[in-house]
């Protein structure tokens, strides 16, 4: 890719704080102006330490809020050219494109150097993120994924209730979210007029190029597409499934295995069943844990509502079981626990909740340290992905190799794992 191969070696520092305005602050530069990339972008400059200097969108009409509170912003279209230019004048650098973008604008801010905040889910496919994971680690570069409820309070409480035996050991795990990003509809296909304001084939990045079609990838639709978003368990699963993975401190799954449809050609399913098979740890029980993913119109059968002594599940969270009780994890809420008699007085533990977005400021300025870190994001990143290659194989138990990086029982599966970028995007690293 053209320009930002500036810098072979990447510092393990971050580059241009020497050469920082006069101010002091670091200088953002933001991968996408509108929309969540705007909230991500508003959420880190708002920090004391921080300027907003420069923002890439390839869609003028979405920049309201951008133009109206950050009118100093340097704004381009290409994010490339953005890197080429102006690399010696950024600091850091946030991403909030859609998913299949994500691994190329991360990648190329890393190997200038840049500290990098990146939306969830961190990349579109494990083959990204596993590589997203491995350049940071060996650069030394601070890195943070948007999964901001894990510092909250009701998510940070719930990990330590986990960890303190509270429910005992965990037995068994169920997780879902009522949210349905996916289409069942048929192509539409057709063709229509791109809007001026719109760089359609900078949209596509990655992609290989296709007809626009109004109202069907650009704005927001694009989660539900095969090739640009990760479905239902990407987006929310990332968020859902965090407090299951660092309260349990899960390793790579074993297996995973999805009962729902398919994908088809463009679109993912809806309504998605996935089961999780992990090796134990410390704080479950026996030697493998089972951990159950719904979504869209599905959520735990009146069997397992039965079992929990629960009457009623919120629209999304996840219900643990434990071997000296429940606990039922709303998103986002303080944890509840069954049977109710037994916790009567149960008090929560005092815990303390960091500004996810300000942690990751205050770690490039050596303050804290972030908690979202590739080196933890990334893991639980494949695991949601995983997820998403399964469905693809309804009914079918996918041998996980994490080692390897292969699912060694079904060959075909393996295709999934990375995409190929069209000719002229390729970045190095991917």
């Amino acid at each position: 890719m053209r320009g930002v191969a500036t810098a072979a070696s990447a510092p393990f520092f971050v580059p241009n704080l020497l050469s920082a305005p006069p101010s002091g602050k670091l200088r953002l530069a933001s991968f996408g102006g509108g929309n969540m990339a705007y909230w991500t972008l508003h959420d880190i400059a708002i920090h004391k330490n921080v300027e907003m200097a420069f923002v890439a969108d390839v869609d003028s009409a979405r920049l309201g809020d951008l133009n109206k509170n950050y009118p100093n912003a340097k704004v381009y279209e290409d994010w490339r050219e953005m890197l080429e230019r102006e690399h010696k004048n950024i600091d850091i650098a946030c991403v909030g494109t859609p998913d299949h973008m994500h691994a190329a604008q991360a990648m190329e801010s890393m190997r200038l150097g840049l500290p990098v905040y990146v939306q969830k889910p961190l990349t579109h496919d494990i083959y990204e993120t596993r590589k997203l994971t491995e350049f940071a680690r060996k650069k030394g570069i601070i890195t943070q994924m948007g999964i901001q409820r894990h510092s909250s309070k009701e998510y940070i409480t719930a990990v330590k209730v986990i960890q303190s035996g509270a429910i005992g050991k965990v037995k068994e795990v169920h997780t879902w979210s009522n949210k349905t990003s996916g289409d069942l509809t048929p192509f539409p296909d057709r063709s229509d007029p791109i809007p001026s304001t719109l760089r359609w084939d900078l949209w596509l990045g990655t992609a290989e190029p296709r007809p626009y079609i109004a109202d069907y990838y650009h704005p927001g639709k694009w989660r539900k597409r095969v090739d640009f978003g990760t479905a239902t368990f990407g987006d929310m699963g990332c968020h859902i499934f965090d407090p299951v993975y660092s309260a349990l401190q899960l390793n790579p799954p074993l297996s995973v295995r999805s009962e729902g449809l398919a994908p088809n050609k463009y679109n993912w399913a809806v309504n998605a069943l996935i089961h999780y098979r992990f090796a134990g740890t410390p704080y479950t029980e026996g030697p493998e844990l089972s951990i159950t993913w719904y979504d869209g119109e599905r959520k735990p059968s009146a069997e397992v509502h039965q079992k929990a002594g629960v009457k009623e599940l919120p629209d999304q969270g996840s219900l643990f079981f434990g071997t000296k009780g429940q606990m039922v994890l709303p998103h986002t809420a303080m944890p509840i626990f069954y049977p109710e008699a037994d916790f009567a007085d149960y008090k929560l533990p005092e815990v303390e909740a960091p500004d996810h977005y300000h942690e990751f400021v205050d770690a490039v300025l050596g303050k804290t340290k972030t908690s979202t870190h590739f080196d933890y994001a990334g893991p639980l990143t494949e695991t949601i992905l995983l997820g998403s290659v399964a469905t693809r194989f309804p009914n079918q138990t996918l041998q996980w190799n994490a080692k390897k990086m292969r699912v060694e029982n079904i060959a075909e599966a393996n295709q999934y794992l990375r995409r190929k970028y069209r000719k002229g995007w390729e970045v190095s690293g991917l």
